[in-house]
């Protein structure tokens, strides 16, 4: 759900209870640094546009 563009931190936190926090050391612990770092800076992007975003 992380990956999606479409799923905000809250959702997540919403259906399983993981803050936002957790969901990137999650993801910082299970993509390559430069996957990573691209995902940050998407959901950065999108969070900036639409407050629904993450």
């Amino acid at each position: 759900m992380a990956l999606s563009d479409h799923v905000s931190f809250a959702d997540i936190e919403r259906e399983y209870g993981i803050r936002e926090k957790d969901v990137k050391a999650v993801m910082r612990y299970t993509l390559k640094t430069g996957s990573y770092k691209a995902w940050r800076k998407r959901v950065r992007d999108f969070g900036s546009r639409r407050a629904h975003y993450k």
